[in-house]
């Protein structure tokens, strides 16, 4: 075993042979958008992302279904059929899964990589001075939370879908192609940028600085947060890990809050050398990224994440 759940990583990942490591993670969940189409994308755009995060490449997968017995099979259908489209674009054989009963419909992957054991991204090699990089917006949470309210403009929904069925493939292999000198890296999911960017803290030995005001958000964001629609994962959120935090004065309450937003298929943050941020963000950007530089890593103090 080269990566377990001591530091709270991605994945998993156990080697097979000298060259050659697998990468093995599993999630799912309840849908968070009316389309059943849109909802299986996204739920294997998630699934996928925790391969990529450890810098893997998927390779097959297995689905998890719970679905109630006296639904619409055509429902489940439309489901299958988004997971499937975006496992396709990833190169990820779907082989099997397993599926049963339920009161609440539920759905998600199980999905196994392959990468080479001396090229795992861990969250917890970032050093002091790496410059660190978010690849997608936040803000999925709370305006998931308007959509259930039946709240969301069209145009919220619109931005945060994109995102959400936007693969981490494209980031992933950017970075391996060009070699980039990246230290660590984890994606930015249930636990909201604070929560995850705290576990590369701990398990890198370092502190943190974030800017707020360089962190992507997406259109109606901030909107949702100021109108109430408030996830109860966020306040859990922000309850676990607000201890380590400052904030220096200036920093809004609205943007206080969206920052333990917890995202579904979030993006990369990546602990990279700060000589080679400036070209990676670009390069992110080119591909239709809104990659941002929102924040530096800095030798072990207190807090351990300042919020400029």
């Amino acid at each position: 075993m080269l990566v377990g759940f001591d530091h709270a990583d991605d994945a998993g990942v156990y080697q097979i042979a000298p060259n050659q490591a697998l990468v093995q993670t599993v999630d799912f969940f309840t849908p968070i958008v009316d389309d059943p189409y849109t909802f299986g994308q996204i739920a294997a755009t998630n699934s996928l992302s925790d391969v990529y995060a450890m810098g893997g490449r998927p390779l097959t997968a297995l689905a998890l279904v719970c679905f109630p017995e006296k639904a619409d099979l055509a429902i489940l259908e439309r489901i299958l059929a988004g997971g499937l489209s975006k496992m396709m674009e990833a190169g990820c054989t779907v082989i099997g899964g397993h599926s049963i009963r339920d009161e609440e419909t539920k759905f998600g992957y199980s999905v196994t990589g392959l990468i080479h054991p001396e090229k795992v991204l861990t969250n917890g090699s970032a050093q002091p001075g790496d410059a660190l990089v978010l690849t997608k917006a936040i803000g999925t949470g709370v305006i998931s939370t308007a959509i259930k309210k039946q709240r969301a403009e069209s145009a919220w929904v619109e931005g945060a879908i994109a995102s959400m069925t936007t693969l981490n493939k494209g980031a992933a292999e950017l970075l391996a192609r060009k070699a980039y000198p990246v230290h660590a890296m984890t994606d930015v999911t249930g636990f909201g940028l604070i929560g995850h960017a705290r576990e590369l803290a701990l398990a890198s030995k370092v502190s943190l600085e974030l800017r707020a005001a360089s962190v992507p958000i997406l259109p109606g964001a901030l909107e949702c947060v100021r109108a109430g629609h408030v996830p109860g994962g966020l306040k859990a959120n922000r309850d676990f890990a607000e201890c380590m935090v400052e904030y220096t004065d200036g920093v809004a309450e609205d943007l206080k809050m969206l920052l333990f937003d917890p995202q579904t298929a979030g993006g990369l943050l990546i602990s990279v050398s700060s000589e080679a941020a400036p070209d990676l963000v670009a390069q992110l950007r080119e591909s239709g990224l809104p990659a941002a530089h929102i924040g530096d890593v800095q030798p072990s103090t207190k807090p351990v994440i300042q919020v400029l």
